[in-house]
């Protein structure tokens, strides 16, 4: 689903396209979570004011699965020494709540906190590898990757070449300078005759290539769309006047409306599930399925996706190559 997990680059690049941010402003508003006990949700929201994004820990508690790290050590005892996860490097906070970076160098966001929930009920650790988004599944499916994780949404296409795991739902959704005169899009035809601003390989580069018949259709002019290989060029475009909309991820744009001067979200068009991939028929994609259900069971999923303030993007249970809409 992403512009190379990168839909998300340093806020100081967005500071500067955006006009009008400095740093406090991008790192201010993040509130903590709910699920915060009364015992630490003053301390939890002082840090939360003072970082721009919750710090508390929902991890630590999580426990190993004895019987799955059995599993996926019979399945492959390489894993005792880590396994490897492809991803791409995020810096920064305008990525948020999916994934960032804070001042410290430490990797921060929902996906962080659920991989390494999975990692510790398998009993095992993560060996992280950055690529980029369009090379991570190729590394998923030659073996330089055992898992790939990179906010991919299920499609038809992409189950053909790996396996999903699934862990979370998200969207497609638009953003658009605070002048722009759409205030909410619920159909594709009201992006005739806009320039849009997106990702090549993504879900939004499928959604605009399927339906960009329809604004003739409507006897209306066809959008342009403008691929991008990260969002920094799209913020670019969006304060020249170059693009009109961006087109990305929900969550993402969600957050950046609420965090980055003078853009507002214009909404939602569809949703799609979200995992982790492995390649064809590894034993690991059921293992992932199972520690996120189990994650689930316990409760410890809720609370990641609490702390995240994204509770209404979670799964029911985790499921192995759902059926595609996209």
């Amino acid at each position: 689903m992403p512009i190379s997990r990168a839909l998300r680059l340093f806020p100081l690049t967005a500071l500067a396209v955006a006009g009008a941010l400095s740093a406090s402003a991008v790192l201010a508003g993040c509130s903590s979570s709910s699920d915060t006990s009364a015992a630490n949700a003053g301390a939890d929201a002082g840090a939360a004011a003072s970082t721009g994004y919750p710090t508390q820990d929902v991890v630590a508690s999580v426990a190993a699965d004895s019987k799955l790290h059995a599993a996926l050590l019979a399945a492959d005892p390489s894993a005792a020494s880590g396994l490897t996860l492809g991803t791409t490097y995020s810096p920064g906070l305008t990525s948020l709540p999916h994934v960032g970076e804070n001042s410290a160098g430490q990797s921060i966001g929902a996906d962080i906190d659920l991989r390494n929930a999975v990692a510790k009920v398998l009993g095992v650790t993560w060996s992280v590898q950055n690529g980029t988004f369009d090379t991570i599944i190729p590394g998923v499916q030659n073996g330089k990757f055992a898992v790939g994780q990179d906010n991919f949404g299920v499609t038809a296409a992409r189950e053909k070449i790996v396996d999903f795991a699934t862990y979370l739902t998200d969207g497609q959704a638009l953003l658009a300078p605070s002048g722009s005169t759409l205030n909410k899009v619920t159909d594709i035809t009201q992006l005739c005759g806009l320039t849009v601003g997106t990702g090549a390989g993504t879900t939004f580069q499928t959604i605009l290539t399927s339906n960009a018949g329809k604004c003739a259709a409507a006897g209306k002019k066809w959008y342009t769309v403008q691929y991008f290989s990260d969002n920094a060029a799209i913020w670019l475009g969006l304060n020249n006047g170059r693009i009109d909309l961006y087109f990305g991820p929900t969550l993402g744009l969600e957050y950046d409306a609420a965090h980055v001067p003078n853009v507002k979200f214009l909404g939602q068009i569809s949703s799609t599930a979200v995992g982790f991939v492995t390649a064809k028929g590894s034993p690991i994609a059921g293992l992932l399925t199972e520690a996120v259900n189990e994650l689930i069971r316990n409760g410890e999923y809720a609370r990641i996706l609490a702390k995240w303030s994204i509770t209404g993007n979670g799964i029911a249970s985790s499921a192995l190559n759902p059926k595609a809409n996209l």
